[in-house]
């Protein structure tokens, strides 16, 4: 009894799958897209890196993809899984992992950080075709990727940006941003949508950021909101200090008519000095933002130090799933594989306990059980 409850729970991935529109005829398919993407997820998950290695792990384990689907006439090989992957349809495919990743977290995520990616080796110098800038959403929080969206170059990010703003159900959420895109227009989309903003200040926005600057710098300036966090690690002692303001009344200029802001909506101004000391050397940073949330200075440290984990979610799909080695560039097959990899991220993350990810992905393509604990509390 127990064994067909988590089988059921399973199949409800497969249902997200089969919303994805096949791009086959219908009376030439001889394995559903469903189940395509079940496996191509599932030896994602057990350490597979590319088609080839997809195709030879569904070989070795059509037993254990028949307990959740019918696989009648098996598992395609490699070179059919590439054909298909590039022909799906990445915005019916992100809509999808949209809706799954939502259904995990019907509380709303409530900090939400936004950073690109480049895919380096999706461009396609034959063609000419530039390598894929993507976009993540992720939950700080929860430790999720939301979605993703793509562009053809890192200077357009702020398209995507707003792409995703509009996908996203924000409700209050605080979104953070590196200074790439802190311009009003994303300001405006963010709590226009409903949440508030955390925008990095650096020479993108050279007049604001100098204004700032001095505004804390003036020794007029006191009686100001402060935290001090300090952390040790290996030897390494960083102390963060983090200033906040309110005093925002004077953020005006006179570029349309007297007394116009050039941010909507800005209600905190922050001011973070960063002080590291490691193998007898100091280096220190120091950072502005403003905000259209009244910030206490907890809050802006933690929104802050929480941009920083989508850093780290690049850095485990370089390192761990190779993404940069990837040489997908035809088709739409480097974005749709660039999403079952966030994909499998989300999975193997929260249910690795206290493996590694790298270890979880390596024991769950050894052992189907554990993969089978990996997807099932997921599945909701």
């Amino acid at each position: 009894m127990e064994q067909i409850f988590i089988k059921d729970r399973l199949a409800l991935l497969l249902d997200h799958f089969g919303a994805v529109k096949d791009p086959r005829e219908a009376a030439k398919v001889k394995f559903p897209l469903r189940e395509v993407l079940f496996l191509v997820t599932c030896a994602t998950i057990a350490g597979c890196d590319d088609f080839d290695e997809i195709a030879a792990w569904g070989d070795d384990h059509l037993d254990f993809l028949k307990g959740y689907s019918e696989y009648f006439f098996g598992t395609p090989k490699e070179d059919w899984l590439r054909v298909v992957i590039n022909r799906i349809d990445p915005a019916l495919f992100e809509a999808c992992f949209t809706s799954w990743v939502m259904s995990l977290r019907p509380g709303g995520a409530d900090l939400i950080a936004l950073d690109g990616k480049t895919l380096r080796r999706s461009g396609d110098s034959a063609t000419g075709g530039k390598p894929i800038h993507l976009v993540s959403a992720w939950a700080s929080t929860q430790r999720l990727v939301l979605c993703q969206e793509a562009v053809d170059a890192k200077e357009n990010e702020c398209t995507a940006i707003l792409a995703i703003l509009e996908r996203l159900t924000l409700d209050g959420a605080l979104i953070t941003i590196d200074a790439i895109a802190t311009n009003p227009t994303v300001a405006d989309a963010i709590t226009r949508a409903g949440g508030d903003y955390v925008l990095a200040l650096k020479r993108n926005q050279p007049t604001l950021h100098d204004e700032v600057a001095r505004y804390f710098a003036d020794p007029a300036t006191t009686g100001l909101k402060t935290i001090e966090i300090t952390d040790k690690d290996h030897g390494r002692v960083e102390v963060r200090t983090y200033v906040v303001s309110h005093d925002v009344e004077w953020l005006s200029s006179d570029r349309r008519y007297p007394g116009e802001y050039r941010f909507a909506a800005v209600k905190s101004l922050v001011k973070t000095t960063t002080s590291t000391h490691w193998r007898g050397k100091t280096t220190c940073e120091t950072r502005y933002f403003i905000s259209s949330a009244v910030l206490p200075p907890e809050r802006a440290a933690e929104a802050i130090r929480a941009h920083w984990g989508i850093e780290s979610l690049h850095w485990v799909l370089d390192v761990i799933f190779k993404e940069d080695q990837s040489r997908l560039r035809r088709g739409y097959g480097a974005q749709n594989m660039a999403l079952v990899r966030r994909l499998a991220f989300n999975i193997v993350r929260a249910g690795r306990g206290k493996k590694s990810i790298k270890t979880a992905r390596k024991v769950a393509g050894w052992n189907p059980t554990f993969l089978t604990s990996l997807l099932q509390p997921f599945i909701c």
